[in-house]
């Protein structure tokens, strides 16, 4: 039986984007506990990049793919444009605590592209990711 091989695992620019706005709303939010909810989030994080690497399909099929209203489809298109930049064809969430991580992937390659927040309803994309 092999092994499974350790996939190479990426995050875009938007997805450190998104991670510097939750770091940013932890500060406005509580600013006492900011920086330890953060360095959380951050230990969540590298827990589930362990686990993407050797189970790069480790997380949920994208739900927001199974949006039937016109409004959500449009939301999305923004974030399929970012698995499209990628160039890997399966898109997957991973919950980390009450935060999902959208990522794209193939057998040997991870790419995180957003994080948000689970009370959010769509993920935010950066402008240059629009591009």
């Amino acid at each position: 039986m092999a092994l499974p091989i350790n996939a190479k695992i990426e995050a875009t620019p938007n997805f450190l984007a998104n991670l510097e706005t939750n770091h940013q709303f932890f500060q406005t939010q509580d600013a006492d506990t900011a920086e330890a909810r953060f360095t959380k989030l951050k230990a969540d994080l590298r827990e589930m990049i362990a686990v993407l690497a050797w189970s790069p399909a480790g997380g949920r099929p994208a739900r927001f793919l199974l949006a039937k209203s016109a409004q959500a489809r449009l939301k999305s298109e923004a974030v399929q444009r970012l698995a499209e930049q990628a160039g890997l064809p399966y898109l997957r969430e991973y919950v980390v605590g009450q935060h999902i991580v959208l990522y794209a992937h193939a057998e040997s390659d991870v790419v995180l592209l957003a994080v948000k927040h689970q009370r959010q309803l769509a993920y935010e994309v950066a402008d240059s990711a629009d591009k």
